[in-house]
């Protein structure tokens, strides 16, 4: 930006469809002129649908993702059901398997609920119901700048080669570049292709420009929401548990001063982190962030944003942050480290034992309605991990 000042007025969400709804850009001319040139700039595609292609056919034309079945008139959450995969872990972080049904209590608002159904699934060999747990490894090139992609890209695949490339459970790549998102055909066990093929995408690992300031920031939180927000879109369409393991520092929270924050665009956020949230809880996906804290600073940007929305009023860009989701999903953050595969590895430990309970939502006296919600155990000295709360609808 120049020296004469800019300012973007952000109006970019999801709406109930998953269609990110662009961003109005806003440059100010002069110092003092208060005259604004607006632009909007829709993204371009389907509705809820994530621009995918194969790492094998980098420089092709991106394949759409399958289109979205017509909307059809949704049931209302209390007559639906809410399905909740809870992890415990003791002591020493491991999952803990062999509880049963009334060592939970599952807290709606501080209020009892009653658990409807309760299934436990060893998630390394899944079950008739649920298939192995699958690992989605996102590779973030848009948020990082090259130099560290090409490292954390050589990290990855030196973690796919380990134990002579065969890997515990089955594992998909997603390289998010600023040609769109990049996928493997299939998960895969094993781990020497998965290599393989990841090295030879490095064409498609370009990052976005920088020169493009406050501009840049804006389209890079907004493709980054897109992008994640289409990968729970798809993955609900597979049955099982997933970890998403997001290998970036997140994308910007678009907290500067240059940034101008309407009701409007408040507003499309708030249905943002509603779409979302729900999104992400129906593919039954669990996120974690690694290489996402650079010092106490970084961590303390995103915590401020961990309270959950209630009121559309009170909405900021930072309540989409990375690590919000994941604190909202029941993952973990992960601390920077010179050891990208023990990381790697350090999230797929916490697949294991894991428990699916199922309850009813009461009926919502409003639309958007939040809920926190809180799963605890009976023995003492256990972690329970799951989604901490959901929007209810009449």
């Amino acid at each position: 930006m120049t020296s004469q000042g800019a300012a973007v007025r952000l109006c970019a969400g999801i709406n109930g469809r998953g269609f990110v709804m662009g961003f109005r850009f806003c440059r100010r001319i002069g110092l003092g002129s208060g005259l604004f040139l607006c632009l909007t700039a829709l993204v371009a595609g389907q509705p809820g649908a994530a621009q995918t292609s194969t790492l094998a056919q980098v420089g092709t034309a991106q394949a759409a993702a399958a289109p979205t079945p017509p909307a059809t008139a949704a049931p209302s959450a209390a007559g639906s059901r809410i399905s909740l995969d809870v992890l415990v872990t003791g002591n020493a972080g491991k999952p803990v398997a062999e509880m049963e049904p009334p060592d939970f209590t599952l807290l709606d608002n501080s209020q009892p609920r009653k658990i409807l159904s309760f299934r436990r699934t060893d998630g390394t060999v899944g079950s008739r119901t649920d298939p192995p747990v699958e690992v989605i490894i996102v590779l973030d090139a848009v948020n990082l700048p090259y130099q560290a992609v090409t490292a954390q890209r050589l990290d990855i695949e030196r973690f796919l080669r380990q134990n002579n490339g065969h890997l515990a459970q089955p594992v998909s790549i997603f390289v998010f570049s600023s040609q769109g998102l990049h996928v493997q055909p299939a998960p895969s066990k094993d781990g020497n292709a998965l290599a393989a093929t990841l090295d030879q995408s490095t064409g498609a690992m370009r990052s976005r420009g920088t020169a493009a300031g406050v501009y840049g920031l804006a389209e890079q939180f907004q493709s980054s929401i897109q992008n994640i927000s289409g990968i729970a879109e798809n993955e609900a369409r597979k049955p099982g548990r997933k970890v998403l393991i997001w290998i970036g520092p997140g994308w910007p929270l678009l907290n500067d001063r240059h940034f101008i924050e309407t009701n409007e665009s408040k507003q499309t956020y708030f249905h943002s982190i509603v779409s979302l949230s729900k999104k992400l809880r129906e593919a039954r996906m669990t996120v974690y962030s690694i290489y996402a804290i650079v010092g106490v600073a970084s961590r303390g940007l995103y915590e401020a944003y961990l309270k959950p929305v209630q009121d559309p009023r009170k909405t900021e860009t930072g309540n989409l942050a990375l690590q919000v989701l994941v604190n909202q999903t029941g993952g973990r953050v992960i601390d920077s480290s010179n050891d990208l595969p023990g990381q790697i590895a350090s999230c797929i430990a916490d697949i294991g034992p894991y428990y699916t309970l199922t309850f009813a939502p009461p009926p919502a006296a409003r639309a958007d309605e939040y809920h926190d919600l809180k799963v605890q155990v009976a023995q003492p000295g256990l972690t329970v991990r799951t989604n901490s709360g959901y929007y209810n609808q009449p």
